[in-house]
This record gives structure tokens, C-alpha cells and sequence, in this order.
């Protein structure tokens, strides 16, 4: 906060009511002084905070008594350097802050008593003399203080009478507005050099969500607002918590502190701007808690290398990092203060009750601006600046408190910062002697293949989600899809391409119909070779020789049509299947349709007249097997032209869930409307034959394959009724390809195989093992055959009207036997050679 003049008077004002009597005594109980021409005012914290309503507490040894020491040194070697100021004595007025602003500022007021200007024209001792005062030395400049806050208050005053202060240990950041303290100056960098460097040792570690710890007071709260800033300017560090140590803790409020931390399990990092005192109590309410190891603390300057705060608390404090201003040791400043005895050090009033603290014991007692262009330096050998903020650059040594020994601790040095950081990695050695660095974060990392989802509000917390499907983790942040082609790779953070597949030879879906494609081949060459080799018997000119091997070469290409459908897909291959996928079949029942289609015209025409109808004769009926044929290799020729066979890869059909599961599919370029297509027209026909079979019935079973034509279609209309459901059902299956192929070769194996088992076999069953029944009978006319046909149509009709063995008799009747029309007409079937 930046006062104006006037409550900078106020204050000063008020403060002089408080400390008045003090100030006026030139000798103070709790006060060194120095005679000299030139006077420098001190300020240490001597003493801890007091407990309430106690002003001072225990003694501080290195905070107080060492730094004290260090300025009392110090004007020894100046007052006995006659260069450096000549005929100049250097006196000095050190008071005790007690490590508490408004006590300090009280004490600070004999600093600028010389300063006012007192009316005492009506001022008379009891005699009525005028008094007579004892003016006090005036005071040039005033070093100190340690504290940010005590610094803050004393620099209010000081200002206000333009006393140059210079602080050894002051660093927080609001002592370098020059607006407000333009007096002030100090040897140690301002805590944004600090917070600087605290927030590279975070990021170093790879942390970035840490809580905050701060000591309530400009120094604590400076200082973590600080941090707060930078880390924000950083990015990529979160504060989980900002916790605050009352100005008058009690042993509750660090308890409670420390449970709070413990809310976020996964925050181990603590960045703690604290007094010593604070320290010291934080670390013991974590033993308190048993949670040794738990905590990494980042410590201030404020912790530094001392042993104070970490004192029977090693366990606790170990594996943390602190900071300290950078600082090289003075030659003979070592000599001096382990040379200081009771008898030679009487200047230092506190140096008694320092020495009863130290060897625990008992004592007895009662209750300048230079024209020269010389530079200076300090006696350690580095020099002396200042920035235009009046603040030191920043320099940092970097400690981490270790496990040295049994049950021993100490602080090493493990890096520096100078405007950058470095760190000693491999020395740092982490609580139970790990050296794996702990980490503190909001959400643990995400793996390969996962994608961050940030939590709103809060940058480093997340939560990871799976890139699933065909998805691959394209940046930290993204998942997109693989191309059509592709699939993503195992660990998901690119895409592979999707493995091409085929029906190969070897699956259990190519060997089944292979196996029978095969049995049925050789079982066609066997009857096709036997109807060869029996060319001219009887038997087989009965069965219209032509039609037969046009039949048998249909049932052929069904069993070849296997093959094709198994083998690789290329150009041939496809324009092979397209050619001979309904061309078996076509040419099966087309030459089925034309004999069945004969002989219901035999039947029909017998039933009008006596004459012959017409095509019957066997090149008509190729004629006719011909041209039915034509009209398949015509839609394939079209075909052809509009759409020419070609090869492609189906990644849709086997595109699983899973993509590790994702096949592609190479085929040719027919879908499966084309291949029913293409069967149609193969279909209709065997419809049609199935119809001409169903009419033709009545005919006597042993006249010209009526019958086992029938039965033959019948059976293939249910294997292509079971066909359709199977192969259309499949369509959506990731085994489509295997399924569909499979169903299709089958179903034409199962034909070809009906047709060849009940119209051939048979026959070369007769013709092999009984050659006695191969043998030529009697020709009868056409008209004696048409004769036989219209009685046997009569007898057919008749016998659905009458009682069996009516129609017979009536035969008989009407019929003499013995007859020679009776001998015409009766003709045997099996003498009949159509």
C-alpha cells in the first residue's frame, strides 16, 4: 500500500506517541552503541516473535546474533582502514526488531529524533532553570531490516526524513517501487529474481501443480503472489492451493494446514515463503501427521542453509530445495567470531545470553558520500551494485537438504541461478534415498493414444480419453480418423495400412466346395467319357445325345465356376467369373427346358392329331438350346462394355469394431445385385423348366427322363430357395466374403450334382454293370407313338373318374388284343427313340 505525505505523518505521529520515552533515553536496555562521528542505525531480529503480549522470544543465533556480529565487523575493519575513510570514525545504533513491524517501528523512532524540531521555550526544571537536554547522535543511514515487513515499516518513516536504509535480507517485491521507497536500497535480490528462479526449478522437476505456504506478512504474501505472477507469465504451472500462516499461529492452525494439503494427494510440491519459526512448525505438524517424505518443499530464502527450522525435524524437511542468495565467506570474519568471549565482546549486549544459548549455560548478570573514482567493494571480492530500483541483481546458490549419514542430515548445494537455471541433477537425492524424481501434478500423463481433455478453468488438469475405434491421437489435444484405408497403429499415434486379404485355398470355406467341385468334375468326365465310349447303344441315343453332352458340359462349368470364385481376383480372373458365373447354369437348364418343353409338345400335339409337332428333331433342338444360351452371353457382353471387370479392395466389409480386426477384402467388381443379375436370367429358366416338369408329370415314368427331369428341379428349387436368405442374410457380416462365396459355390455344386446324379447315373449304372438291358427294341412310327400317348392321356383321365381296374377293362373291352390295330398301338416306351 503507498501512503501519501500526510498519512505518512499520521503514522509517524501516532508511533512517536508510543515510543516517545524510549526514544528520548540515549542509552536503551536493548541497544548497542558505537560512539562516532558518523552514526549508522542497525536493525536485527535478535529475538523470534513473543509469545501474545510478550514482545520478544527466544534468541535467534544466525538471523540475529550472526548478522549483528557481521556489521559490528565490519565497522571495525572500516574505522581501521585509513584509506577508506580518512580522520572518519564510524559509530553505530543497533536496536532489536524482535522480528515484529510495529515493535521495530517503535524502536526505529531514535533513528530520526534528531530530525525534529522540538519547541522547549516553555519547557522549566523545578528550580526554574531551563533543561538540559542530551541530544542524540544523528543518525546518517540505517542497515537493516532482515524482515520484508519490518523493512516496510521502518522505509515509511525513514522516508519521510530522507534516511537512506539499506536491507542485507528484505526481498519483497514491493520495495522496488521507487515512488514509495525511494530510500530504500538492498544487497539482495528482490523476490521476483527469486520466484523467478523457483518457478525454473519447478519446471525443471516437470511439475505443474504446486500449492503455496505463506507466512502472513508483506514478506510471506509478497512472495507467493509473486510466484503466482511469474508461474502465470511461464505457463504450464497451476497453484492447487494458497495456504496462509496467521500472524499468531497456534499449534491447530498448522495441523489443519497440513490436512489441507494433504486434500490433493497428487500435489507433492509446496512452495513455502515462511519465517523460520513458521518453518519449524509446518515441519512438525507433518510429523505429527506421518507423512515424512510426502511433502517436497520449495524454501525461500528465508529458509536458506539454516539449521534452525529444520532441527530435530530432518526427516520431514528431507529432499527439499531451497534458496539462498548467492554469498561468498569473508576472510576473518571466522577468526573474529569464534575469537568473541564474554570479557572481549562487552559492546554486544545480547552476546550473553547468545553465549548461554549456544553451550548451554548460565552466566552470571543482572538484568558518507566520498569524491573518488575508486569502486568499492565488499571484503569477499565480489562487487557491490545496484540496479536502478535500488535492488542487488540476482544471484542464487540452491540447496537441497539430504540424508548425509545414520539418522543425518544436511544441506548440499546442488545448483545455481544466475538469470538461468543449473542444476546438478545427478547429486539430488530424494526422501528414503530415491533417486527418482517425485512428481506433483494435477493429472498424471497421458499414454500413447490418449488424448488430453482439459478440466474448465484449470490448464494443467486433465483427463485422458482413449482415441477409440479407427481413431489415432493426432497432438495432445486431438483424435482423428484413420483414411478409409487405414487403421490406427498400436499405440495409437498414427495409422497403419489395413491388411489386404483374399479367400484363400487353405480355409475351411474354400476347401469344403473345392472338395466337391472336384468329385464332381471327375464324376462328369467319367459319365461324359462313358457316353462317349457307349456312344451308339441304345441307351444312350435314347436320351437325345446332343442335349446330353450340351447338359453335361452345363454341369461341367458349374463345378469349374468353384475354382474362379476362390482364385486371386485380377483382370481374368474377374472377366472369367463374370462370363461363367451363369453360364454353367444357363446352359444346363436351357437344354433341361428344351427337352422337357419337347416332350410336353409330343403330349399336347398327341392329344389334337397324329401329326409330329414341329422342332422336335435333334438340330432344332440344339437351335433352340443355342439360342437360349445366347441371351446369357449377350447380358454379359453388355456388361462388359458398361462396366469392364476390374479388381478393387472392400475395406467396408470386414471393417470391424476393432480395427486390429479390420480387413481389407480384395475382389473383383461385382456386387451382389450383379451376381443375382447374372443368375436371373439361369433362374428364370430353371423356373420355367420347373413348370414344363410339373405339366409333363402324367407322362409314364419310363418315357424319355420325364420324371427324373421333374425330380431334378424340384430338389434345385429348394437349394437356390435356401441360397437367396443365406446370401442376402450375410450381406452386413464381417465374414461375407467367406460366407457368400462359399453358399454360392455350394449351391451350384448341389445343382450340378442333382442333375448329374438323377438323369445319368442311372443310365450309366445300366450301361456298366447291366449291358443286357442296353440293347436296341423295336421301332415304332411316330403316329403309333401318338396313339399310345392320346390312350395313355385318355387312360389317365378316365382312371381319375372310375374305380381302379375300371379303366382297364374298358380298355380291354373296346380293344381286341389280338388285334393288328390293338399290336399298332400298343408300343412299348422304352422301344421309343425320340
Amino acid at each position: 500500500m503507498v501512503y501519501s505525505g500526510v498519512a505518512l505523518w499520521r503514522l509517524f505521529w501516532v508511533a512517536v506517541g508510543y515510543g516517545l520515552s524510549a526514544a528520548q533515553e540515549p542509552f536503551a536496555t536493548h541497544s548497542i552503541r558505537i560512539e562516532g562521528e558518523l552514526t549508522l542505525g542497525g536493525l536485527f531480529p535478535v529475538h523470534a516473535r513473543g509469545p501474545k503480549g510478550t514482545p520478544c522470544g527466544d534468541l535467534k543465533k544466525e538471523k540475529g546474533i550472526h548478522r549483528l556480529e557481521a556489521m559490528l565487523y565490519a565497522l571495525d575493519q572500516i574505522n581501521s582502514d585509513p584509506d577508506l575513510l580518512p580522520n572518519i570514525t564510524l559509530g553505530a545504533h543497533i536496536l532489536d526488531t524482535c522480528s515484529k513491524d510495529i515493535y521495530a517501528l517503535e524502536q526505529s523512532l531514535t533513528f530520526v529524533q534528531t530530525h525534529i524540531q522540538k519547541d522547549t521555550t516553555d519547557v522549566r526544571c523545578t528550580n526554574g532553570e531551563p533543561p538540559i537536554f542530551v541530544k542524540p547522535e544523528r543518525i546518517v543511514g540505517v542497515v537493516g531490516a532482515s524482515s520484508s515487513s519490518v523493512s516496510i515499516m521502518v522505509a515509511k518513516i525513514l522516508r519521510l526524513f530522507k534516511i537512506p536504509q539499506i536491507s542485507y535480507a528484505s526481498t519483497a517485491p514491493e520495495l522496488s517501487d521507487n515512488s514509495s521507497y525511494a530510500f530504500f536500497s538492498r544487497v539482495i535480490p528482490p523476490d521476483s529474481y527469486q520466484t523467478q528462479a523457483m518457478v525454473d526449478i519447478v519446471k525443471a522437476f516437470g511439475w505443474n501443480y504446486v500449492s503455496t505456504l505463506a507466512s502472513e506478512g508483506s514478506y510471506g504474501e509478497s512472495g507467493v503472489e509473486a510466484f503466482v505472477q511469474v508461474s502465470k507469465e511461464a505457463g504450464g504451472i497451476c497453484i492447487a492451493q494458497s495456504l496462509k500462516i496467521p500472524a499468531d499461529p497456534k499449534r491447530a492452525d498448522f495441523d489443519k494446514i497440513i490436512k489441507s494439503l494433504l486434500d490433493t494427494p497428487r500435489v507433492r510440491g509446496v512452495i513455502i515463503f515462511a519465517n523460520e519459526d513458521d518453518i519449524r512448525q509446518v515441519l512438525a505438524a507433518a510429523k505429527r501427521a506421518n507423512k515424512a517424505g510426502h511433502f517436497i518443499w520449495i524454501g525461500s530464502d528465508s529458509w536458506g542453509s539454516k539449521h534452525s527450522p529444520v532441527k530435530q525435524q530432518g526427516e520431514m524437511a528431507e529432499g527439499a530445495v531451497t534458496i539462498l542468495p548467492k554469498r561468498a565467506s569473508v576472510d576473518g570474519f571466522d577468526t573474529y567470531f569464534t575469537s568473541r568471549t564474554l570479557e572481549n565482546n562487552r559492546r554486544n549486549v545480547w552476546f550473553a545470553e547468545f553465549w548461554e544459548e549456544n553451550f548451554d549455560c548460565q552466566v552470571t548478570r543482572t538484568g558518507s558520500k566520498k569524491d573518488t573514482a575508486k569502486k568499492c567493494t565488499g571484503s569477499a571480492g565480489t562487487p557491490v551494485m545496484f540496479d536502478d530500483k535500488g535492488d542487488a541483481p540476482g544471484r542464487y546458490d540452491i540447496f537441497q537438504y539430504q540424508l548425509v549419514g545414520n539418522h543425518t542430515w544436511d544441506y548440499r548445494k546442488i545448483g545455481q541461478w544466475t538469470d538461468h537455471l543449473h542444476l546438478k541433477v545427478e547429486d539430488m537425492l530424494w526422501p528414503r534415498g530415491s533417486h527418482e524424481l517425485p512428481t506433483s501434478v494435477c493429472s498424471l500423463p497421458c499414454k500413447s493414444g490418449e488424448r488430453k481433455k482439459m478440466v474448465k478453468g484449470v490448464s494443467c488438469c486433465w483427463h485422458c480419453e482413449l482415441c477409440d475405434g479407427y481413431q489415432y491421437q493426432r497432438d495432445e489435444f486431438t483424435c482423428s480418423l484413420c483414411s478409409y484405408d487405414m487403421r490406427p497403429n498400436e499405440n495409437r499415434t498414427g495409422c497403419s495400412q489395413i491388411p489386404i486379404v483374399k479367400l484363400e485355398w487353405h480355409s475351411p470355406w474354400a476347401i469344403i466346395p473345392v472338395f466337391l467341385a472336384m468329385l464332381g468334375i471327375i464324376a462328369t468326365i467319367f459319365v461324359m467319357a462313358t457316353f462317349i465310349r457307349y456312344n451308339d447303344t441304345p441307351i444312350v441315343r435314347a436320351t437325345g445325345r446332343e442335349l446330353s453332352y450340351v447338359l453335361l458340359t452345363g454341369i461341367f462349368l458349374c463345378y469349374i465356376i468353384t475354382f474362379l470364385m476362390i482364385a486371386k481376383p485380377n483382370m481374368g480372373i474377374c472377366s472369367f467369373r463374370r462370363i461363367f458365373l451363369g453360364l454353367g447354369m444357363c446352359i444346363s437348364y436351357a437344354a433341361l427346358l428344351t427337352k422337357t418343353n419337347r416332350i410336353f409338345r409330343i403330349f399336347e400335339q398327341g392329344k389334337k392329331a397324329v401329326t409330329a409337332p414341329r422342332l422336335i428333331s435333334p438340330t432344332s433342338q440344339l437351335a433352340i438350346t443355342s439360342s437360349l444360351i445366347s441371351v446369357q452371353l449377350l447380358g454379359v457382353f453388355i456388361w462388359f462394355g458398361i462396366d469392364p471387370p476390374n479388381t478393387i479392395i472392400d475395406y467396408d466389409e470386414q471393417k470391424t469394431s476393432d480395427p486390429e480386426l479390420a480387413r481389407g477384402v480384395l475382389k473383383c467388381d461385382i456386387t451382389d445385385l450383379q451376381i443375382i443379375c447374372s443368375l436371373g436370367y439361369s433362374i428364370l429358366l430353371m423356373v420355367t423348366c420347373t413348370v414344363y416338369a410339373i405339366k409333363t408329370r402324367g407322362v409314364p415314368e419310363n418315357f424319355n427322363e420325364a420324371k427324373p427331369i421333374g425330380f431334378t428341379m424340384y430338389t434345385t428349387c429348394i437349394v437356390w430357395l435356401a441360397f437367396i436368405p443365406i446370401f442376402f442374410g450375410t450381406a452386413k457380416s464381417a465374414e461375407k466374403m467367406y460366407i457368400q462365396t462359399t453358399t454360392l459355390t455350394i449351391s451350384m455344386n448341389l445343382s450340378a450334382s442333382v442333375a448329374l446324379g438323377m438323369l445319368y447315373m442311372p443310365k450309366v449304372y445300366i450301361i456298366i454293370f447291366h449291358p443286357e438291358q442296353n440293347v436296341q427294341k423295336r421301332k415304332r412310327s411316330f403316329k403309333a407313338v401318338v396313339t399310345a400317348a392320346t390312350m395313355s392321356s385318355r387312360l389317365s383321365h378316365k382312371s381319375s373318374d372310375r374305380p381302379n381296374g375300371e379303366a382297364k377293362t374298358e380298355l380291354c373291352e373296346n380293344v381286341d388284343p389280338n388285334s393288328p390295330a390293338a399290336k399298332k398301338k400298343y408300343v412299348s416306351y422304352n422301344d421309343l427313340v425320340i
